[in-house]
Formats: C-alpha cells, sequence, structure tokens
C-alpha cells in the first residue's frame, strides 16, 4: 500500500469502535478513520495517565478539536460486561456500529520456557479472548446497518515460525483463525472480515515498554500513518469487497 492516503470523507456517516485506542496504533488508527469522516468511540481501559503514555480522553478530545466526532469510552476487553456496556454506550451516542477496529492487545516475547503463566494466559485473555468479545459484541449492530467491516489488528511475527514461538505471537494467530473463519459465516450478511498487520516494526509505547529493549535499525520502523491508511481502506469494505483476508499494512491494494 505504500502509505496510499486515505480519502477525507470517504466514512462520512458511518461509525467505528476501535478497541485499544488510547496509545500506538489504535490511536492512530482511531484519527484515521475520524479524519475519514467516521464518528468514532476511543475505547480502553486508560481513563488516566499511567506507566504507559496514553488516555482514551486525549485521542478524543484531540479528534473532536480537530473537527471530528469522538466519544471516550471505557473498555476492558477482558471483561464481557464491560465491553457490552462500551459498545452499547457507544450505539446510544451515534445510534449504530458500523466499523470494529480490534487493536487491544499487550506484548509478551519472551521464549516458552521462560513464559510464567500469568504472562501466558494475559496474552490469551487480552489479545485472543479480548477480540472474541468486542467482535461478538458488535456482530449485531453491523448486522443491524446491513453490513460493515470487521478488523482484527495482528502481527507480521505470525509467519516467522523460524524464529520460534511466544505468547504474542501465539495469541494472534489465534486471531487471524478466528476471523478467516468469521468472514465465510458473515458474508451473508454483507460483513467484510479481515485481519491487518504492519508490514515493518511500529514502535509504539507498548512496544516500547513490552518487548522492545533492542535497536531496530530505521529501514525496518514503519511510519505510523501506514496502519491508520490501511485501516481506513479496509473499514470502508462489506462483503462485496476485500473480505477473509490476511492484509499487511504496506502491501494492500489501491
Amino acid at each position: 500500500m505504500n502509505g496510499r492516503p486515505h480519502v477525507s470523507g470517504e466514512l462520512k456517516g458511518k461509525v467505528a469502535f476501535v478497541a485499544g485506542a488510547s496509545r500506538g496504533i489504535g490511536r492512530n488508527i482511531a484519527r484515521g478513520l475520524a479524519e475519514a469522516g467516521a464518528a468514532v468511540a476511543v475505547a480502553a481501559r486508560s481513563e488516566e495517565e499511567g506507566r504507559i503514555p496514553g488516555t482514551i480522553h486525549a485521542v478524543a478530545d484531540r479528534i473532536k478539536s480537530a473537527g471530528g466526532r469522538a466519544l471516550a469510552v471505557a473498555c476492558d476487553v477482558t471483561s464481557e460486561a464491560s465491553v457490552e456496556a462500551a459498545v452499547a454506550a457507544t450505539a446510544a451516542e451515534f445510534g449504530g456500529i458500523d466499523i470494529l477496529i480490534a487493536n487491544a492487545g499487550v506484548m509478551w516475547l519472551g521464549p516458552v520456557e521462560s513464559t510464567p503463566l500469568k504472562r501466558w494466559q494475559l496474552c490469551l485473555d487480552v489479545n485472543l479472548t479480548g477480540v472474541f468479545l468486542v467482535t461478538k459484541a458488535v456482530i449485531p449492530h453491523i448486522r443491524a446497518r446491513g453490513g460493515g467491516s470487521l478488523v482484527a489488528v495482528t502481527t507480521n511475527g505470525v509467519g516467522m515460525t523460524d524464529r520460534g514461538a511466544n505468547a504474542y505471537w501465539v495469541s494472534k494467530a489465534g486471531v487471524e483463525r478466528l476471523y478467516l473463519g468469521l468472514a465465510a459465516t458473515l458474508k451473508t450478511d454483507n460483513i467484510a472480515v479481515n485481519c491487518l498487520a504492519p508490514s515493518r516494526v511500529v514502535v509504539t509505547e507498548g512496544w516500547q515498554a513490552g518487548g522492545g529493549g533492542r535497536q531496530i535499525p530505521p529501514e525496518m520502523i514503519e511510519p505510523p500513518e501506514a496502519m491508520a491508511n490501511a485501516a481506513v481502506l479496509l473499514a470502508g469494505q462489506d462483503a462485496s469487497g476485500i473480505t477473509g483476508t490476511v492484509q499487511k499494512s504496506e502491501s494492500m491494494p489501491g
């Protein structure tokens, strides 16, 4: 895709729920969707500044100050009740939901033998079960709109089997299988279902705190707008367009 800029207004009238939108990739995607005309629910646990910078209110305020529509909504993707409340609040505020970006995630890149069970379970709970819960909650709203788009953010590490295994890559591989199967299930509902992974490393606050620790050559770093532009393109799809795919941010059509 090579940083294709989105077209202003191409998502006008659409409503997007972005899980994991307080910082990093999710923040950039939320801003990109808003710039493309969508009303955006900025969903995450981070209501106040913590160890890792970024809050849902700061992201929503920036979108609104730029003339967009946004709602900061607290959401813990590991809690079904929290997810259902956040999705209901979004639908009540904006009249429905057309787009889901399932981005909430935690990182653990340590070897399997030295991975504490709690870390393994946290990766599965947030990265896989969290995607399941937000997707399950949003599908009826998108179906009621006559179609729309589900996008799960994964990682290029899923295919790096020659580099071993870790909880993060395994959890994201589960998401890809979930979404590829859902694409077939939801085709008759006119819902596009795709995964989106960075082509290169996106240096986010979470990466630096949870697994970065090492120097990355500049040529291996992806510009922050690449994922946002790719997400906007996928957000505009329905089942008649791109669906049932795992896309890389810098190699998408268009």
